[in-house]
């Protein structure tokens, strides 16, 4: 991409902008994850661009990709892509992403809880997900939007066996449809989008509304099963 005016970012402004080091960017620029900025003597200078493509690495990189994955990402999007454009980009990854976690003390937590949390209550927590203990004692990384389920499970008195066992149901059939839907939005609706002509406004809102929407439509149909479940048990039951 052909470097504008618009690119007046030093390159300790676009590091501190994007939350990097510096000597993180000069990493970056050198593999090419960002185009060269615009020289002005010895000075580069950097734009909106540069920090469309940044924050796009760092999301890739909140995915676990590795190096050489997210090399092989940026390939894919056109040197002339707008900030805009790549926007669409990490928007696109974003829907399929869980609520990043909170870092907490125990104090924290339990007032975020609204409520005392014995050992076991943490255990608890731990178990379903909701709570991931760190090198430092009592404090914990925490999902805050599951952080109210994992409280009524809690106070349920279910015991953790059971919910060790439904964390590796829920996780397994959680990747497999996330995987099935994935593809199924790659290949059928992305290229349709992309070739639309919509604005990437427009583009970048539905996509925002396609995780919630699926989400919704994950939790109709298990709760279809479940009822399928129960009659076909109590049908079973009323045949013996």
């Amino acid at each position: 991409m052909t470097p504008s005016p618009a690119d007046t970012m030093s390159v300790e402004q676009l590091a501190s902008r994007v939350g990097m080091s510096v000597r993180t960017v000069r990493f970056y620029a050198g593999r090419g994850l960002i185009p060269p900025p615009r020289r002005e003597g010895r000075n580069g200078f950097y734009g909106p661009d540069h920090l469309a493509r940044l924050e796009l690495v760092k999301e890739l990189q909140a995915h676990g990709f590795t190096l050489s994955a997210i090399e092989g990402y940026l390939e894919n999007i056109p040197s002339d892509a707008t900030p805009e454009q790549v926007a669409v980009h990490r928007t696109l990854l974003a829907p399929w992403m869980a609520d990043r976690p909170e870092e907490l003390d125990r104090a924290a937590l339990e007032l975020r809880a609204g409520r005392a949390l014995s050992d076991d209550d943490i255990e608890m927590l731990v178990a379903l997900g909701v709570v991931e203990p760190t090198p430092t004692e009592d404090v914990f990384q925490v999902a805050p939007a599951h952080l109210a389920v994992g409280i009524q499970f809690i106070e349920t008195d279910m015991p953790i066996e059971v919910a060790h066992a439904s964390r590796r149901i829920f996780d397994e059939a959680g990747r497999a449809v996330a995987r099935e839907i994935t593809e199924v939005f790659r290949t059928m609706w992305w290229p349709e989008l992309r070739a639309s002509g919509r604005p990437v406004e427009d583009i970048t809102a539905l996509i925002e509304r396609f995780k919630p929407l699926t989400i919704q439509a994950l939790v109709t149909a298990y709760e279809t099963a479940v009822d399928e479940s129960k009659r076909e048990t109590v049908r079973r039951r009323a045949e013996s």
